[in-house]
């Protein structure tokens, strides 16, 4: 396993034979010992171990290799004060190969060579590695190996021992086990010194003495061979064999002999969609394909001769998105062949630079497992100030309209653009943008006027006559809600996944309503376009602006729009979440005021009985009684009831927020099936209180003439403003098209 390496995190991998000695023993072990002889596996390794333990004050000075330097500093080592001496090989020390009376090819039967006699000896290149640490070896008492802790390196040390051994055979022998070159590391490594596992040494030589013996007997046979039958063409060639190279190229050879043998074969299958506001469903067939076109073409006229389907069952399972998976050293390799496009030897010749520089753990291991001791959060923490890593996280573009959270632009596999947010998968809300947006990134400038800040602008490239003639193609827009004409063309609005009950009062109308469907709104009325020159994309405000001020006793509680004048109740007649649901908004369209109704939600589904009356969530019997409130909130009559004329629950905000710990009353039934009732319970009060907010359509006789104040304005206060009239550009004032497509807009 191979992972970045922590300040504070370290497992020692202790080898079966691999011994452990207690502290005691270990410095009874090292009295009378003043020189300590160490051996790392490259000289990077050294250099870097002798530097942390010698803490930068380590002496250099030149061996017999110019490759391999000799570092001295002094240490503590097991209750005693000793010098230390590092230096290092460069690989194997020693090699394999067969006694000199079978080395030539004509010698022998290549039968033979799997049981002629083997002996190990030093190549020329490493004699001056070999003769340093015969030199070094007569002035120290004890051995400490160094090597990387995997079967090579454990081989690697026996070699050192037995070089050292020949010297001086009552030098002490020990072993250094660790996991990568940290301060820790090293100093735990030097306090739990181990004895060298002989077992795993031997598994190397066996391995390393049958891809002689395997490699050395067919490739004398094939070369002679083959020289025997094509000599012309093979006189001076070598046919080489190797114990896992050759078995791999069959594999290779074998598949690509089934890629040329392979006959296609024109199949067909029936493809079924369906089009959400959550995005595009694909349906599988059980099927798969078919390779008979007559088949496949009367089961789709079958489909769409009855085109509606019934969905009879339902079933969905939960999607976790696990952390990384550590990497083996094969893992490593193919990830940075894939995705950096680096060959397995340059990706180790970067991991083991690595690893000696303490950066990474050994990257030679077949573990994919993290030691339980490994600090993640550390690691993480480490690499915090890295200015690289920076670019490659998404900034923020807004925050969220359900859990204020930040949203961030992504990109969708198929190419194209929506904002999407970080508390996925427990927030599902998102902005998807159309598909002829090309372009999109996140601008700098933020918007001043959309709320809650910052709002940041983006930087949009759309597809030719995608827009009106008027726009540019390349432009810098806010898609917070303040730029009406941008909403309208690019279609912006929130979806999420399942639907959530009617937003409380305080919620924002600046968040889009993010809670519903924000398809636009035919309402039963219209108000007045503005002239050109005044008419200005406003933002939509927040609700502590478009709250009335507070009513003195004796006056009507009519609510009051950002221009002073008496706001308009509308119904939402458009099909969607918000069908039947009443709003508020100004009367000449002269302001961005926009509020819901308090308590109105759409209506309930056809299943669930409604109250009778025709009030909007009043319980039965309730709507004519003397006296009474005529609202959800009345506790007088037996406690709240719901949309269901069932009596509601009481619940308490448990989600961090500036309502936290407030209570509300919502329907009793399951989340699914929910009528959308809400109300708060501080809201919760006495018919004919002052300040207090009417039930939307509410009737009774407890607020005598004003009781029907609200519905009277949005029916028959104002007859020129209740008709239904057709919709006109704000440009030419005609009817029959928008602003972004008037004719007097593409000719100027």
């Amino acid at each position: 396993m191979i992972f970045p390496v922590s300040r504070c995190a370290l497992r020692c991998l202790h080898r079966p034979g691999g011994r452990t000695f207690p502290t005691s023993a270990m410095e009874v072990a090292f009295r009378g010992v003043r020189k300590v002889l160490c051996v790392a596996e490259k000289n990077d390794a050294a250099k870097g171990i002798a530097d942390l333990l010698s803490k930068g004050r380590m002496r250099r000075r030149e061996g017999l290799s110019k490759f391999n330097k000799i570092y001295e500093f002094d240490y503590h080592l097991c209750g005693q004060n000793v010098t230390m001496i590092m230096t290092s090989v460069s690989g194997h020390l020693l090699a394999h190969d067969f006694q000199m009376q079978f080395r030539k090819w004509q010698s022998c039967n290549p039968l033979v060579l799997f049981e002629a006699e083997i002996e190990k000896y030093c190549p020329e290149n490493f004699v001056d590695i070999k003769k340093t640490l015969e030199r070094e070896t007569r002035l120290c008492q004890a051995l400490v190996i160094w090597t990387d802790c995997d079967r090579e390196g454990e081989n690697i040390g026996f070699e050192i021992i037995h070089v050292c051994k020949a010297v001086k055979p009552s030098l002490q022998v020990w072993r250094a086990r660790f996991s990568e070159i940290t301060p820790r590391a090293v100093t735990m490594a030097c306090e739990n010194l181990t004895q060298p596992d002989q077992r795993v040494s031997d598994a190397v030589d066996v391995r390393q003495e049958l891809d002689l013996r395997i490699g050395a007997a067919f490739t004398r046979f094939q070369t002679l061979r083959l020289q025997k039958i094509f000599p012309q063409v093979l006189a001076e060639q070598l046919i080489s064999y190797g114990s896992c190279q050759f078995p791999t190229l069959g594999f290779v050879v074998e598949r690509f002999k089934a890629i040329q043998a392979f006959v296609p074969e024109i199949f067909h299958r029936i493809k079924v969609t369906h089009d959400h506001r959550d995005g595009v469903v694909e349906f599988s067939w059980k099927r798969h394909r078919l390779f008979n076109h007559t088949a496949c073409l009367v089961l789709y006229q079958l489909c769409m001769e009855d085109p509606r389907a019934t969905v009879v069952e339902v079933s969905s399972k939960a999607k976790s998105k696990w952390r990384p998976q550590a990497l083996d050293t094969v893992e490593l390799e193919k990830l940075a062949s894939r995705k950096l496009r680096i060959s397995a030897k340059e990706t180790m010749r970067i991991a083991e630079k690595l690893y000696t520089q303490g950066y990474i753990s050994y990257p030679r291991t077949e573990t994919n497992i993290f030691p339980r001791d490994l600090n993640l959060t550390a690691l993480v923490e480490q690499q915090t100030p890295e200015e690289a890593i920076y670019p490659a996280v998404p900034a923020p573009v807004r925050k969220c309209p359900q859990c204020n959270k930040d949203m961030v632009l992504k990109t969708k596999k198929s190419g194209g653009f929506y904002l999407s947010c970080t508390g996925f998968p427990e927030c599902r809300s998102v902005m998807w943008l159309p598909d002829f947006v090309l372009e999109a990134c996140r601008d700098e400038s933020v918007c001043p006027v959309c709320q809650p800040h910052p709002v940041h602008r983006l930087k949009l490239k759309c597809k030719r006559g995608s827009l009106p003639p008027t726009m540019p193609l390349e432009f810098i827009g806010c898609i917070g809600g303040c730029d009406e004409t941008l909403r309208e063309i690019l279609n912006l609005r929130f979806s999420q996944g399942p639907p959530r009950a009617c937003p409380p009062a305080s919620q924002p109308p600046g968040y889009l309503q993010a809670g519903q469907s924000l398809n636009r709104m035919d309402s039963s009325q219209h108000s007045h376009p503005l002239p050109p020159d005044t008419r200005q994309p406003r933002p939509l405000k927040a609700l502590a602006r478009n709250l009335p001020p507070a009513t003195a006793a004796g006056e009507n509680d009519s609510v009051v729009c950002n221009c002073g004048q008496e706001a308009v109740l509308l119904t939402v007649r458009k099909e969607g979440p918000n069908q039947g649901r009443q709003f508020y908004k100004c009367p000449a369209g002269s302001c961005s005021f926009f509020l819901w109704a308090s308590g109105s939600c759409p209506d309930p589904p056809s299943s669930a009985p409604r109250p009778p009356g025709g009030s909007l969530g009043r319980p039965p019997g309730s709507g004519n009684r003397p006296g009474g409130a005529g609202g959800p909130g009345d506790d007088s009559g037996g406690g709240t009831s719901c949309l269901c004329s069932q009596a509601a629950v009481t619940r308490t905000v448990q989600k961090d927020g500036p309502n936290k710990g407030r209570q509300f009353h919502t329907c009793a039934k399951p989340r699914a099936q929910q009528c959308g009732f809400f109300q708060w319970v501080d809201e919760n009060v006495a018919p004919g209180a002052s300040g207090a907010v009417p039930w939307p359509g509410g009737g009774g006789n407890t607020r005598g003439p004003q009781s029907t104040s609200k519905r009277a304005r949005a029916s028959s206060s104002d007859p020129g403003s209740t008709a239904k009239k057709p919709r006109k550009c704000s440009l030419c004032h005609q009817p029959g098209h928008t602003r972004p497509f008037c004719p007097q807009g593409r000719g100027g």
